[in-house]
């Protein structure tokens, strides 16, 4: 039998994504992407991380649509064929921050190496 987990992932993230840029009115989610959709073993809860492409405008958007989590359930539930549409968590996706934390570290390592 074919794991459905990852295919309702793939679904349930290009779906949010719609909505948030053609159904919600907001103009800050016209620059907010789905980075990650993670749904648990019995599809009852999907966590979906966001981030801004101004981090700064992060917590707002996360704001909104957490705000708008019934909304985007319900349309959510009427784009996809399945069951039972999973709960939504939203969560700011902090992956950027770490990577330049990283880097910041290694480029600090190699300018210590070169003394």
């Amino acid at each position: 039998m074919a794991q459905k987990g990852p295919r309702i992932q793939m679904l349930i993230k290009k779906n949010i994504m719609d909505i948030i840029m053609f159904e919600l009115e907001d103009p800050l989610m016209k620059l907010t992407s789905v980075n990650d959709v993670v749904v648990n073993k019995d599809h009852s809860l999907a966590k979906v991380y966001i981030s801004s492409l101004d981090r700064s405008k992060n917590d707002e958007a996360l704001k909104i649509l957490n705000d708008n989590k019934g909304f985007i359930r319900s349309s959510l539930a009427s784009k996809m064929d399945i069951y039972k549409v999973p709960e939504i968590a939203f969560f700011k996706d902090d992956l950027v921050d770490k990577y330049e934390k990283i880097d910041n570290i290694l480029k600090e390592l190699k300018i210590n190496d070169e003394k």
